[in-house]
């Protein structure tokens, strides 16, 4: 199983972080490769999405569902077809500098298994092995992830600021 958890903390408090984090159909403004979200539900556990993505010759769309809320502080979710993959986000009080009235810990985890995934699901080009696709996907599966945490705190706090961003993989 393969693991990224990026964290950095937010200028203001859980609820506000946890209703954007919850909005999961404007993530495509916070992602390069994600093209569009298509909702089923109203958000809460039980929520499935489409999330339609394009990166190199590749188009993909992958269904997820939220599995899990506790607002204001977590959202889980599942990828229910084609791969094992899952993750949450994860949001806890974290106490603010003296320049700041409120902050907030935020974590995004992603944990996928690269061996579940079916070479019949997806429509390669000629000579392409899903292994090298597997391969040069990981980067930008980590990439993207940093990517999706810098924007969202942008969109949180209303401007963009350096972040720091606490990353690991496995």
């Amino acid at each position: 199983m393969n693991t990224i958890d990026i964290s950095t903390v937010v200028y203001l408090p859980p609820e506000e972080v946890y209703d954007v984090l919850i909005d999961f159909p404007r993530y495509p403004r916070y992602s390069e490769h994600l093209r569009g979200v298509d909702r089923q539900g109203d958000g809460s556990a039980g929520t499935t999405y489409d999330l339609h993505f394009a990166w190199w010759k590749l188009t993909y769309t992958a269904r997820s569902r939220v599995t899990d809320t506790d607002p204001p502080n977590r959202i889980d979710w599942r990828v229910v077809k084609d791969i094992d993959a899952s993750g949450y986000w994860l949001v806890e009080e974290h106490e603010p500098p003296e320049d700041r009235e409120h902050a907030s810990k935020v974590h995004f985890r992603v944990e996928y298994d690269t061996d579940s995934v079916n070479p019949s699901n997806f429509d390669l080009p000629r000579l392409v092995s899903l292994s090298w696709v597997v391969e040069k996907v990981k980067p930008v599966i980590e990439r993207e992830g940093q990517r999706v945490v810098e924007r969202v705190v942008a969109d949180i706090e209303g401007e963009r600021r350096p972040v720091d961003l606490d990353i690991e993989t496995t």
